[in-house]
């Protein structure tokens, strides 16, 4: 009987060790994801999220693929900033917004001022597009190349959805700021105001 007892002692050690083990375990991940999906720039990005009806994990999605959160980044094409936006795009969007002052191509490199504009944009192609892979490959590659794809039945058999992109920057971008966006949606919770409810 004692050594039965014994037994039922040592399993009961031996799984409260594997749920502790379990438990850091969890810890530890979850704190290593955190760190590789950071919330950066959270004030701007909950108030221009909020302004724009975007979910925030979406725009920390994109800043981490565009920029990896650097607000002095800049691309071989000549895109600026946390969101990465061109000039010329940047001026367009300038246009939308009906903003008192006038920014200049160096203010892209201000998180406050590229956070503004980058979500705008995205907010005009979620509008645009019913798939948000669209919108994100126009995001990439441009308006134009997309409606272009879209009437195409190789790349789109719909004419919403690209099946088939056919510039591998912009799939792999694609790709990456929709695995971005999974992660950052089970990490964190965003309330109404854009806010991480969960720490």
């Amino acid at each position: 009987m004692k050594v039965f007892k014994k037994v039922i002692v040592t399993c009961v050690i031996l799984v409260v060790l594997l749920l502790l083990g379990s438990l850091a375990l969890n810890r530890a991940n979850d704190y290593f994801m955190k760190k590789t999906y950071p919330l950066k720039y959270s004030d701007i990005v909950a108030k221009e999220a909020t302004a724009n009806h975007l979910d925030p994990a979406l725009v920390y999605s994109i800043m981490k693929a565009e920029s990896n959160f650097n607000p002095d980044a800049q691309s071989h094409a000549g895109a600026i900033g946390l969101m990465q936006l061109t000039p010329d795009t940047f001026a367009w969007i300038q246009t939308k917004l009906k903003s008192e002052a006038k920014f200049t191509e160096q203010d892209l490199y201000k998180p406050e001022v590229n956070i503004r504009y980058g979500c705008k944009l995205l907010s005009l192609l979620l509008d645009k597009y019913s798939q948000t892979g669209t919108a994100l490959g126009a995001y990439n590659a441009g308006i134009g190349t997309v409606n272009s794809w879209l009437k195409n039945p190789d790349i789109s058999k719909d004419g919403t959805s690209l099946d088939n992109i056919p510039y591998a920057e912009t799939k792999n971008y694609v790709s990456a700021v929709l695995k971005n966006y999974d992660n950052y949606r089970k990490l964190y919770q965003f309330n109404s105001k854009g806010e991480n409810n969960n720490g």
